[in-house]
């Protein structure tokens, strides 16, 4: 098993990739209520693709959990029973957790499908946790980080359903993206260590200090980029969703922020490619990351200037994600640089 160990983290770790992008979906398209309970949905396991699945009905077997909406209020079954002729009280309590009771098919299984690819991804971690034993004896590292991986991926599913309590608090799904990158950087090192090959990079202090700090900036980028998401969500609340010329409209000090740091970002990794190219030092991945931030500066213009076309937003923050990625595997490169590693 031992040699199927980095074939399954690149599984697991394109998995956590798609979970993000499907997290991405769920927010463009508001749909994070579309499941207003957790682990399941509406009580099901597999959710209802009709209103009148969530209506009391006479002569229905419910079984104990499954929900129906009854006067804008969820009532989940008390027990496994069959409904008399008219409703009655007694078989139903009233969910606690919030006060959402909304039912949307299309936010239900687009926020469905973003529930099985996480539980898809913490499958994988599982089976990679699994194997990794066998890495026990040369490196203890492996099987230790790839099991923190599986309680991470418990923790994240525990973070999401935080959210959904507290019905989309935006600090709680600020949480939530950074701890899914937290997961994707133990995924990146694990494959990082796992190998055997010569890495032919030539180690070189001040890039690895620099490539750092470029990964430090990203991550500021992308938590300041979650606040200004805050923001729009808010000016949606207010303006509509056909209103996307007023979205930005007086946007708070954090945007202008925002905006400026891409600047320093293009400057800095700029900096950096011409800094590895001019010395020879390797590193053939970095021609990805200004690749991607351009991807990102193009992304973010045009939500500014073209009023938020159709899945920029999701695009915006994917490219983010896999830039921070990207970033991290670098300054693992330089910090092992001439070292017995293989890479990606």
């Amino acid at each position: 098993m031992h040699k199927y160990f980095r074939k399954i983290a690149k599984i697991a770790l394109a998995l956590v990739y798609l979970v993000i992008i499907a997290g991405t979906v769920v927010r463009m398209t508001g749909s994070g209520m579309g499941c207003p309970d957790w682990p399941k949905c509406f009580g099901y396991y597999i959710p209802p693709t009709n209103s009148i699945d969530l209506q009391w009905q006479p002569y229905k077997v419910f079984k104990k959990g499954q929900v129906i909406i009854v006067n804008e209020n969820l009532k989940v079954a008390k027990d496994d029973f069959k409904t008399p002729n008219r409703y009655t009280e007694n078989n139903w309590e009233t969910y606690t957790k919030h006060d959402y009771a909304i039912f949307n098919p299309l936010h239900t299984w687009i926020e469905f499908i973003n529930r099985l690819l996480g539980a898809l991804a913490g499958l994988a971690t599982l089976v990679l946790a699994a194997i990794s034993f066998s890495h026990w004896k040369k490196n203890k590292l492996v099987p230790i980080l790839s099991w923190l991986v599986v309680f991470g991926m418990g923790f994240q599913a525990w973070l999401g359903a935080t959210v959904v309590y507290s019905v989309l608090l935006p600090s709680k799904i600020t949480i939530h993206m950074v701890m899914a990158l937290v997961i994707v950087a133990a995924l990146l090192y694990l494959i990082h260590i796992s190998g055997t090959k010569i890495n032919n990079n030539k180690a070189n202090k001040t890039l690895t200090k620099l490539l750092a700090l470029a990964l430090g900036i990203t991550m500021v980028q992308i938590i300041m980029g979650t606040q200004v998401r805050q923001f729009v969500d808010e000016q949606i609340d207010v303006f509509g969703e056909s209103a996307k010329d007023l979205w930005l409209q007086d946007p708070t000090l954090i945007f202008y922020i925002h905006r400026s740091f891409s600047i320093l970002v293009v400057l800095l990794n700029a900096f950096i490619i011409y800094r590895v190219f001019n010395l020879k030092l390797g590193y053939p991945k970095i021609t990805w990351v200004m690749a991607l931030i351009l991807l990102e500066v193009f992304s973010g213009i045009l939500m500014v200037y073209v009023d938020f076309p159709f899945g920029s937003q999701p695009i915006h923050l994917m490219l983010a994600a896999l830039l921070s990625g990207v970033q991290f595997y670098l300054v693992l490169e330089a910090t092992k640089a001439g070292k017995t590693l293989k890479t990606l």
